[in-house]
């Protein structure tokens, strides 16, 4: 695959990742943290990492409104849950494996 359609399908793929996060509302960041090391906080530190390298002026929250499709105080009102303590326990057990972005390791 060439050049320019590796980025294509690479950011196909990122798309549909997106996409399938914004659809499963139900889903808890704490959990995908605890479970893969990575949230959608951690995509939008990658998402607002890649445009600062392009030299895309963009914020934090601009970078988390791409990924959850809407303002992430919006999304924390509509969606998230509190954390339980099973889950606060598993997060701090398994922050060494947390992506170096999220800023938790």
């Amino acid at each position: 695959m060439d050049e320019k359609t590796t980025t294509e399908v690479e950011a196909a793929a990122f798309r549909g990742l997106v996409e399938h996060l914004q659809n499963r509302t139900d889903v808890q960041n704490i959990d995908l943290m605890n479970l893969a090391g990575f949230c959608r906080n951690c995509l939008a530190k990658w998402y607002l990492a890649a445009a600062k390298e392009r030299g895309v002026d963009m914020d934090y929250d601009a970078a988390r409104e791409a990924v959850y499709g809407m303002s992430y105080e919006a999304w924390k009102g509509r969606y998230q849950e509190k954390a339980t303590p099973e889950q606060l326990e598993t997060y701090e057990k398994t922050k060494p494996l947390h992506a170096k972005i999220s800023g938790h390791n």
